[in-house]
């Protein structure tokens, strides 16, 4: 079941920050000593106010959750135990389509760096300004760099809820 992909909601604060300590100290390993008032305060303060906030629902429950910028994204955090489901993906498909228009620049003018770090695993997704043949370029830090097709307007329309 894809999610519902809505604008963020003060309503969603509490859940939000809950989520991200869970999902941070599953992907690294640690348990982060601050208390989750201070992790709020940071989300308020620091993430809210250059971000463009996502949220992923199921059934209006909160299962993850973007910010992202112009040119890149800050976070992306999915529900510990709800990974390989294809959240994180259509929170990613909905930045690639579609980016914060704070830049002014369009999508084939831009340089959009996404970084999604999952576990040991961290990928970067560009797209070139000067290409021409219109494929992304993605580098893993465990392999070599190679070339994709950007995704289509139909898989995109698929990853996004019904409007």
């Amino acid at each position: 079941m894809a999610p519902d992909l809505v604008d963020y909601d003060t309503g969603y604060l509490e859940p939000l920050v809950r989520l991200w300590r869970e999902s941070f100290e599953c992907g690294v390993g640690v348990t982060d000593p601050n208390p989750l008032s201070r992790q709020r305060d940071d989300f308020v303060a620091g993430i809210l106010p250059s971000n463009r906030v996502t949220l992923a629902l199921l059934s209006s429950r909160l299962v993850g959750f973007m910010a992202a910028s112009a040119d890149s994204v800050a976070q992306l955090h999915v529900q510990v135990g709800l990974h390989r489901q294809g959240i994180g993906s259509a929170l990613l498909a909905l930045a690639k389509a579609a980016p914060p228009v704070a830049c002014g620049c369009t999508p084939s003018r831009a340089t959009c760096a996404l970084a999604v770090s999952t576990k040991s695993i961290a990928s970067s997704w560009s797209r070139a300004a000067s290409s021409r043949n219109g494929s992304w370029r993605t580098s893993n830090t465990g392999g070599r760099p190679e070339t994709i097709e950007p995704p289509r307007r139909a898989d995109i329309r698929r990853a996004l809820p019904s409007v």
